[in-house]
């Protein structure tokens, strides 16, 4: 690996980073000549972003937003959901999938997790009520989580799928690539991410009804684009049928996305070139626990999570340290939303969780980004 000398922090004693966003000479030209436009929002650049993604992911609309957060809310609100409705969740997942369900009014319900650390299937099966509206499955650490058999169990209980896709852009199933399999799927383009507006997400369906809905949702519901209403008529002459949100996406960060996905193709593989470096150093020493591959799941490694059980000899946290102490960053994703106040008080669960317990302790990231291989 290389050493690395950049810490987000300012702190010089670390010599490889968690993370280093890929940006580019050509990312900051792209950003400052989107700057020389007179039209920095809802404009031609978003456009073509939104059209490229869609192709990239094989679906006929793609909605640019604010972030994966917001991503999520509007999924959720285009499909109805809000009050006395509940939604099936990994308790192992950053607390947005979470919080985008009570945005709406709506209840989580936590779900356990399987030894991949995706949802688990028969976890959700027991967290089936008369009130489930949806299940949002997460594709975590960018492996896609068992989606068919997810989508099998929607079908029966008549149930949606609103996908979270935060960590799996350019993972595939046999070709077809996550967020597909439900009505929804929402990206994230967060710096940590495999590709990066700064901040930034996607909602991608093949449904025009929904796609239109969060069109107008993301801009405050105005039934106009800023190009339509100053084209022609009078500017402020639009409808609002419902109330939404100011969740777009600039032309700044819409133009960086157009430049990053020249390169997705690239980074994923050498994001896949650094897992593989690790697995091979790492898969044969006792305690340690690699992460495993489907040869029908693509895995783009956005995290490798390795989880040190006790024949490795000391615990997560004393190896966190003792990393540190050498100039290298890891972190753990995620601390289980039943572990917080806010979801003690809000989320329901109708099992143990005892898997997602029992991993909390033994998961730890190690650092992955293109530059580091």
């Amino acid at each position: 690996m290389k050493k690395m000398i950049t810490d987000a922090f300012g702190d010089k004693s670390i010599k490889v980073p968690f993370i280093i966003p890929e940006i580019t000479k050509n990312d900051k030209h792209v950003v400052a000549s989107a700057l020389n436009s007179s039209l920095l929002t809802d404009g031609p650049k978003l456009r073509k972003f939104e059209a490229i993604f869609a192709k990239f992911t094989g679906v006929k609309f793609a909605v640019g937003v604010s972030n994966g957060t917001a991503a999520l809310h509007l999924s959720l609100k285009a499909l109805g959901i809000g009050k006395g409705d509940e939604v099936i969740i990994p308790d192992l997942t950053f607390v947005a999938t979470a919080s985008s369900v009570l945005l709406t009014g709506a209840t989580p319900v936590l779900a356990d997790i399987d030894d991949d650390l995706n949802i688990s299937i028969q976890s959700i099966k027991e967290s089936i009520t008369s009130r489930t509206k949806a299940i949002i499955p997460v594709h975590f650490a960018g492996k896609s989580c068992k989606i068919k058999e997810v989508s099998s169990i929607a079908r029966k209980n008549n149930v949606s799928i609103i996908e979270d896709c935060a960590h799996a852009i350019g993972a595939r199933i046999n070709k077809k690539h996550v967020g597909t399999f439900g009505q929804l799927g929402c990206f994230s383009f967060y710096p940590t991410k495999n590709f990066t507006t700064i901040e930034g997400g996607m909602v991608i369906t093949n449904s025009k009804k929904i796609a239109d809905f969060v069109r107008a949702a993301r801009n405050h519901g105005i039934s106009k684009t800023l190009a339509s209403r100053f084209s022609k008529g009078k500017p402020w002459d639009y409808d609002i049928h419902d109330p939404g949100y100011n969740y777009r996406l600039d032309e700044i960060r819409a133009a960086l996305g157009i430049n990053q996905m020249k390169r997705i193709g690239k980074m994923n593989h050498l994001r896949k070139k650094a897992a593989n470096y690790y697995t091979k150093k790492l898969e044969n020493v006792e305690g340690i626990i690699v992460p495993n591959e489907s040869n029908s799941a693509e895995h783009v490694h956005h995290l490798y999570v390795i989880r040190i059980t006790r024949k490795y000899g000391i615990t997560r946290d004393v190896l966190f340290q003792k990393l540190l102490h050498n100039g290298i960053r890891t972190s753990v994703h995620y601390k289980p939303l039943h572990k917080f106040t806010a979801m003690k008080k809000m989320a329901k669960k109708f099992n143990s969780l005892s898997s997602s317990k029992s991993v909390y302790s033994q998961i730890l990231s190690l650092p992955i980004y293109p530059s580091i291989s």
